[in-house]
């Protein structure tokens, strides 16, 4: 092992990480920022595959807090709501800052303004886009503004654990793994920024690049942070179909097409979304995911055991226009999206649960601050589509401006608990040498476990059966081997890294499915299908001490607008919230 030193470590290169590095080098350019990434800066992670866009008010007609209301409506009143409120305001300047200082180009109408599609869910057409590729234009112009600036990269490194101090009061650095040697690598740091990014790859069907295994989360818990929310984890609900064949299987066809008017179909070829709510189509993700969850319950399925997207009455010549990628992603599996059907499946999309963290990124632990895929709080128990890539950003930024002000003045170097680095190093290497096993097995078996248990629809009996599994595939885990001669590019290794945190924070989730017994969003109990008492909500809060995951509840604290309320304008200081019964 060997140490690395710097300032600012931030742990991820997508739309949260690559923001706080700049905001970080803009306002302390003499201090020393590095970006660890587990694969290739720019060219990996969640941020660059979102299709849809970037939700903000703009337009005549829209305001911030009607994108607030839509927010807190849409997270069934769960959100943080100065966290939600930082959202919708930040999003406005972030949005200005993505095109005029960073060179991204969006969509735009014949006037010149910034064209804003549908997206289900809102009051409001407030989704910026460039195409249908949103996500690939926003982390092109990043990372070429971090290459600019010549900030140190650490690529292809992965994070394993949290180092606190020798006291524990606070945290000294990271401990990685350089996976082109297979080295481990202590990197000290006055600050860390966690936006490792989420990704639910523990289920049969999932949206996330391969990379993503919820490995931030899982390091909290093992410093002994706390997260909320884990029981909400989002499915969206039109991930194509084409098939076991394919790793194409899951991957997202976007809301927008929905948002355009496209219909959902049963394998008889007969709309039903208008059977469970009114709106339709252009429900909210959790609304769809259900429906179609209860459509192939019941046997009504396409051939591959989904649903259609049909998108031909549209007129396939508009369709091919506006959505070029979506278009090509479906030719590609051999749909035909402008003229044909298109088979989907609702997949395992976003977290909206993460670490418990303050409105300028801080958290509970001195040294750490967090922001991106990786927090809770920001969306509650569903997360609008188009506001997931305006979390990022918009913390991102916040992260880097709280890491740059805070270095200087509180920032201290910490000698890292050395047995602790010693453990944890064990932990990692446990696998080595062992006799081989088939992990893919084992990963087989989680998607599984989570998608039959603990995803749409989920009851108490489920949940227990899903808990047991965990444990017992934990334990085939912790007996598996992998080869360990050469340790360089070690992908097996990998997968055993991958699959514990998988396996840690899918626990997570089912400690926090477990506790909650009423369904709220993303969150459905059949046995407990009510929403409870609106003006007693309450968010989960798991933890872990002594290898032992425990929940505690704490009541939603409603500082701008309460159930039954609508903001109006932003409250000023020492007076009532703007409100209309």
């Amino acid at each position: 092992m060997h140490t690395v030193k710097t300032d600012i470590l931030i742990l991820g290169s997508g739309g949260a990480g690559l923001f706080a590095a700049l905001h970080a080098h803009k306002a302390a350019p003499q201090l020393e920022i590095t970006v660890a990434v587990k694969g290739l800066l720019g060219k990996c992670g969640c941020t660059r595959m979102v299709q849809g866009g970037y939700n903000v008010a703009l337009a005549a007609g829209d305001s911030v807090e009607r994108h607030f209301m839509d927010t807190i409506e849409g997270g069934k009143w769960l959100p943080h709501q100065e966290l939600a409120w930082t959202l919708v305001s930040g999003a406005v300047e972030r949005v200005r800052e993505l095109e005029n200082e960073l060179g991204c180009f969006f969509d735009r109408n014949p006037d010149g303004t910034l064209h804003q599609k549908a997206f289900a869910g809102q009051s409001f057409d407030r989704t910026v886009h460039k195409g249908d590729l949103t996500g690939i234009e926003i982390i092109n112009r990043l990372a070429e503004q971090v290459w600019a600036r010549g900030i140190r990269r650490l690529e292809e490194h992965r994070a394993v654990e949290l180092v606190k101090s020798r006291d524990g009061r606070a945290l000294s650095g990271v401990l990685m793994i350089d996976m082109r040697s297979g080295e481990f690598v202590f990197v000290q740091a006055r600050a860390v920024l966690l936006a490792t990014g989420g990704g639910p790859t523990m289920y049969k069907y999932h949206t996330p690049s391969g990379d993503k295994s919820c490995d931030g989360m899982a390091m909290a818990l093992r410093a002994g942070l706390t997260l909320r929310d884990m029981e909400m984890v989002q499915f969206h609900p039109t991930g194509l179909l084409a098939g076991s064949h394919t790793r194409m299987t899951g991957t997202v066809l976007e809301e927008g097409l929905r948002g355009a008017g496209g219909h959902l179909l049963n394998g008889a070829g007969e709309r039903f979304m208008e059977r469970y709510d009114p709106r339709a189509e252009r429900a909210t993700r959790d609304v769809v995911s259900r429906a179609i969850f209860m459509e192939m319950r019941e046997g009504r399925t396409t051939p591959n055991g989904g649903v259609y997207l049909k998108m031909s009455h549209l007129g396939p010549q508009n369709v091919r226009r506006q959505f070029k990628g979506m278009v090509e992603r479906c030719a590609d599996c051999g749909f035909d999206l402008a003229s044909g059907l298109v088979e989907v499946v609702p997949t395992a999309h976003y977290m909206m649960g993460g670490v418990v963290f303050a409105p300028d990124c801080t958290t509970e632990l001195p040294g750490l601050f967090a922001a991106g895929e990786d927090t809770g709080g920001v969306h509650g128990a569903n997360r609008l589509g188009g506001n997931g890539v305006a979390n990022s950003t918009v913390f991102g930024g916040i992260a880097g401006d709280s890491m740059a002000a805070w270095v200087p003045t509180r920032g201290e170097w910490h000698e890292p608990d050395t047995a602790a680095i010693d453990a944890a190093i064990a932990r990692c290497r446990s696998p080595l040498g062992k006799p081989p096993a088939d992990i893919a097995a084992i990963r087989e078996a989680l998607f599984e476990v989570m998608w039959n248990d603990a995803g749409i629809l989920r009851d108490a009996q489920g949940l227990r059966r899903a808990r047991d599994a965990l444990d017992e595939l934990s334990h085939r885990l912790s007996k598996a081997g992998v080869p360990g001669n050469d340790l360089a590019y070690n992908l097996t290794w990998h997968d055993w890294l991958n699959l514990e945190s998988l396996l840690l924070v899918s626990k997570a989730i089912v400690t926090a499915a477990l506790a909650r017994e009423n369904s709220r969003g993303a969150h459905y109990r059949e046995d407990f299908p009510q929403a409870g008492d609106l003006n007693a909500s309450y968010y989960t809060c798991v933890h872990l001490q002594d290898g032992v995951l425990g929940t505690t509840t704490r009541p939603v604290e409603f500082t701008r607008v309460r159930p039954g309320e609508t903001l109006l304008r932003e409250p000023e200081p020492g007076r009532a919230n703007g409100v209309r019964q």
